[in-house]
C-alpha cells in the first residue's frame, strides 16, 4: 500500500471535528490567467481543499452551469496541460492547501497515464478524481499515483451497491466524494437524513474521510450536512456567483481583467459565508 498525500493527511488532520470546505472551480473560467488568483483567494474565504475540474468537452456527470465553465474554458486553449501549469502557479505562493484535479479520462488517456503522473506530481497535485475511471479497472493506474504521493480518489453515489463501495475502500486515499444527489452536479435538493444514513453504510468499508457534494447551494444546506460530512464540496452555486459578476462588469463596459477581479471578489465573499456558516468555522 502506498502513502497517503501528505498535505491531504494533514488537512484533514487538523480538522479535528470541524467540517472540511472543498470548492471546486473549472480551471480557466473566468479565465486563465485569472485562475491561480483565485485559488488564492478561495484560500484565504476559507477553502481546506481547492478541487480544479480539468476541462473537458463531454462532461457527463456535469449539469449545465459546469458544462459552460468547461466550454469557456476551452474556447481559451485551457487543457489539460494548461491546468498543470495553473497548478505549479499556485504551488509558488502556496506549499499548503491540496489541490485534487477532477475530470474525465480521455485528457488523461491522451497525455499518457505516466506522462500525466509525472507532470502532476511535478507540478503539486495532490489528488485525482477521474469521473469515469472505475475503481476496478484503474489498479495500476492508482499505483502510479500512490508512487507519486497523488491520492486517487473516488465518486460514490445513492445508487452505489456494497460491492462497489469495498472496491473503493480497497483503493481510495485522501477522501471519497459521496454524490448526495442521483443525476448531474448542481440539481435538486438534499435529504440530509438520507445522507447521514448513506455515510454511516460508507463509513463502515471506507476509512479514508467523506465529502458530500452535489446540490450544495446555500449556507443552510452546506451547515446541515457537516453535521454527518467530514467534508463539504461546493461547485455549481459559486460557478453561477462568478457568471453573474462577470455579466455585470461586461453590463458596466469593464475588460477582461476587470470582470475577472470582480468575479474573484463575488466568489471569495460567497464561499466566506459559507465557510462562517460551519460549525466551529474560526
Amino acid at each position: 500500500m502506498n502513502a497517503s498525500n501528505e498535505r491531504l493527511a494533514a488537512t484533514f488532520a487538523r480538522m479535528n471535528g470541524r467540517t472540511a470546505l472543498v470548492p471546486y472551480i473549472t480551471a480557466g473560467d473566468p479565465s486563465r490567467a485569472a485562475t491561480p488568483e483565485l485559488m488564492h483567494a478561495l484560500v484565504q474565504a476559507g477553502a481546506d481543499v481547492i478541487e480544479l475540474g480539468v476541462p473537458f468537452s463531454d462532461p457527463m456527470a456535469d449539469g449545465p452551469v459546469i458544462q459552460r465553465a468547461a466550454e469557456r474554458a476551452i474556447s481559451r486553449g485551457v487543457g489539460l496541460p494548461q491546468v498543470l501549469e495553473i497548478v505549479a502557479e499556485f504551488r509558488q505562493r502556496d506549499q499548503a492547501t491540496p489541490v485534487v484535479l477532477m475530470g474525465y479520462a480521455n485528457p488523461i488517456e491522451r497525455m499518457g497515464q505516466a506522462a500525466f503522473v509525472e507532470r502532476a506530481g511535478q507540478a503539486g497535485v495532490d489528488g485525482v478524481l477521474v469521473v469515469d475511471y472505475p475503481p476496478e479497472e484503474i489498479v495500476d493506474f492508482a499505483a502510479r499515483l500512490g508512487q507519486a504521493r497523488i491520492d486517487p480518489i473516488f465518486l460514490l453515489a445513492p445508487t452505489s451497491t456494497e460491492e462497489r463501495i469495498k472496491k473503493v475502500a480497497q483503493v481510495a486515499r485522501g477522501y471519497v466524494y459521496y454524490v448526495s444527489l442521483k443525476g448531474v452536479t448542481g440539481a435538486g435538493h438534499i435529504d440530509t437524513a438520507d445522507v447521514a444514513e448513506r455515510l454511516a453504510r460508507i463509513r463502515r468499508h471506507v476509512s479514508v474521510p467523506v465529502g458530500v457534494g452535489f446540490g450544495i447551494r446555500d449556507a443552510d444546506s452546506a451547515k446541515r450536512l457537516a453535521g454527518c460530512a467530514d467534508a463539504v464540496v461546493i461547485g455549481s452555486k459559486l460557478i453561477e456567483t462568478m457568471e453573474a459578476a462577470v455579466e455585470q462588469a461586461r453590463g458596466q463596459g469593464m475588460d477582461e481583467p476587470g470582470a475577472d477581479a470582480l468575479a474573484i471578489e463575488a466568489a471569495a465573499r460567497w464561499l466566506g459565508g459559507i465557510r462562517q456558516a460551519l460549525p466551529d468555522a474560526g
